[in-house]
């Protein structure tokens, strides 16, 4: 059988007013269209649907069979809008993001708080090196990207939400700790460097400021975390530049200083990143909204403004 909706409402307004008339009426169609439609659906059946006795009409025992069949699909119908309607509505179900490794340190934070309004999403955080997160970003694989550094050459819509604070530490036995003026950034590049790879955020935006003086850092060692280079600094194997976001319980701790040099703190933003033209779930949409409001609040850090 080769059923239209629309047949079928016809068909259930017909046989539940068992008139032609109030049917037409009530679908705003004119009579003649609705005899059209029930004829082709009887076409279809292979059966007529309605009798007529007299002047009242009465539906056959094939129009009680498809009266059935018809609320049926059509109550199916109405549960899906609601379902639809609800799901648009509120704020549940699976919510995928990728972050760059740096943001272990503050992304529970503010998921934590997220989840404690919202109990009915189900998080999926994946947080890896920034090479493996482009590769997700470029193959659309998440609700949401959290970085710092924005790729250039792919078509992206991205929101700053708090403020990534770069600065430069060392072991608070260093010599440098006990400065209390400026140190100029040529003298940084007399000490033994911890960096992180090529084509981390933090390595590029510090290149990129040595580089703006026409100096240049020659890397004792590069590591691949956050968390490496913090514990090198902290070991006294050399100073780094790490997120201010990274080691509060360190400083209160006393574990590690930081050094007051010209240029720092370097100040970036951390971006909420997905495709352009990606249409993001309602969940993907409050959580988005949530740390762009919420965010710099929770973390005690300075919300990011152009």
């Amino acid at each position: 059988m080769h059923l239209t909706l629309q047949q079928l409402r016809i068909f259930e307004a017909v046989a539940r007013n068992l008139s032609f008339t109030r049917a037409s009426e009530e679908l705003y169609l004119t009579q003649p269209a609705i005899s059209i439609q029930v004829k082709r659906l009887e076409e279809n059946a292979g059966h007529p649907l309605f009798e007529q006795v007299g002047k009242k009409l009465f539906l056959t025992g094939a129009g009680e069979e498809m009266l059935k069949a018809c609320r049926d699909v059509l109550g199916r119908l109405d549960d899906l809008d609601n379902a639809l309607q609800d799901q648009h509505q509120q704020v549940r179900g699976p919510l995928t993001i990728s972050a760059v490794t740096t943001s272990k340190y503050f992304m529970p934070h503010l998921l934590g708080p997220f989840l404690r309004e919202y109990p009915e999403v189900e998080p999926r955080l994946n947080v890896t090196n920034r090479a493996k997160v482009l590769v997700r970003l470029k193959d659309n694989m998440d609700d949401l990207v959290i970085m710092g550094q924005v790729p250039e050459g792919l078509d992206l819509s991205y929101h700053p939400f708090i403020n990534n604070s770069l600065v430069v530490v060392a072991a608070p036995d260093h010599p440098l700790a006990r400065e209390s003026q400026p140190i100029a950034l040529e003298r940084m590049t007399q000490e033994r460097f911890l960096i992180r790879e090529e084509g981390s955020g933090t390595r590029s935006a510090v290149d990129r400021l040595f580089a703006a003086q026409g100096l240049r850092i020659n890397p004792y060692m590069e590591l691949g975390s956050e968390e490496a280079i913090k514990q090198g600094a902290m070991a006294g194997i050399g100073v780094s530049v790490i997120s201010s976001l990274s080691f509060r319980l360190e400083m209160t701790a006393g574990l590690l200083a930081v050094l007051n040099v010209e240029g720092f703190p370097l100040i970036r933003p951390w971006h909420c990143v997905y495709p352009k033209g990606k249409r993001l779930s309602r969940t993907g949409q409050v959580f988005q909204e949530f740390l762009l409001s919420r965010g710099a609040e929770l973390l005690g850090a300075s919300h990011f403004s152009v």
